[in-house]
């Protein structure tokens, strides 16, 4: 199965609370975070919410 490389390349300053919390369920607190997760359509789902903050990557 395959992974994902998200990275935080936006700031949550500003955001509502909603995107806020799901960037923490994720593990990105600060810019540049980077978190290697499985490629699941929880993650995915997540991901799609805060697409225009994060950088994403599959990595096998």
């Amino acid at each position: 199965m395959a992974n994902l490389k998200i990275t935080l390349v936006k700031s949550l300053i500003g955001r509502p609370e909603t995107e806020r919390k799901t960037a923490r369920a994720l593990g990105l607190n600060k810019l540049n975070t980077v978190r290697t997760m499985p490629d699941t359509p929880v993650n995915r789902g997540q991901v799609r919410k805060l697409a225009h903050l994060l950088k994403v990557e599959e990595v096998e």
